[in-house]
C-alpha cells in the first residue's frame, strides 16, 4: 500500500502541515502511524478520513465533534448509528446555515442594485416615502421584478 508522509497530504488537500499536526494533538488523526523517526505516515486508507475531516471542518463543526466522530470511525461497525445520526445532524445545520447565508446575499444584492441605481440618479432620494428617509416597498418589488426567476 502506497504511503505518505505530511508534506504529501499537504499538497493533495491543501491542508498545511500545522493544521494537520494540529488535527493530531486534538485527536482526529488516531489511525495515523509514525514512522520509526516519529513522522506521521498516512496510508491510502487514510485518505478517506482525511477528505471527511477537511469537509467537517469547512463545515463549521467544532473540533471536538469531528474527534469523537473519528473516534467513532476508529471503532468500526459497532458505531455505524451514530456515525448515521451525526451526518443527519450536520446535514440538517449546514442546510440551515446556507438558507440563513442565502437570505444574506439576496439581501446584499438587493442594497447592490439600490446602490447602483441611487448612483445612476446621483441621489438616493429616488428611493424615499415622501417627506421621509423611509425606502418606499414599491424599490423592493420592482428589484424582485428585474432578477431572474432562476436567481431567486
Amino acid at each position: 500500500m502506497k504511503k505518505f508522509l505530511i508534506g504529501d497530504i499537504t499538497k493533495m488537500y491543501g491542508i498545511s502541515q500545522d493544521t494537520l499536526r494540529y488535527y493530531d494533538k486534538a485527536g482526529l488523526l488516531p489511525f495515523v502511524k509514525k514512522n520509526q523517526v516519529g513522522r506521521r505516515v498516512f496510508t491510502e486508507d487514510d485518505l478517506g478520513y482525511i477528505e471527511v475531516i477537511d469537509c467537517l471542518k469547512r463545515s463549521g463543526i467544532p473540533i471536538k465533534e469531528i474527534a469523537k466522530f473519528m473516534d467513532w470511525c476508529v471503532q468500526g461497525d459497532k458505531t455505524l448509528p451514530q456515525r448515521y445520526a451525526f451526518m443527519v445532524e450536520q446535514e440538517v445545520a449546514l442546510e440551515k446555515r446556507i438558507q440563513e447565508l442565502q437570505t444574506q446575499l439576496d439581501f446584499l444584492r438587493w442594497k447592490k442594485w439600490y446602490y447602483k441605481t441611487a448612483n445612476e440618479a446621483a441621489t438616493e432620494e429616488i428611493f424615499f416615502k415622501e417627506d421621509t428617509r423611509q425606502v418606499d416597498k414599491k424599490w423592493r418589488k420592482k428589484y424582485l421584478e428585474t432578477i431572474k426567476p432562476e436567481s431567486i
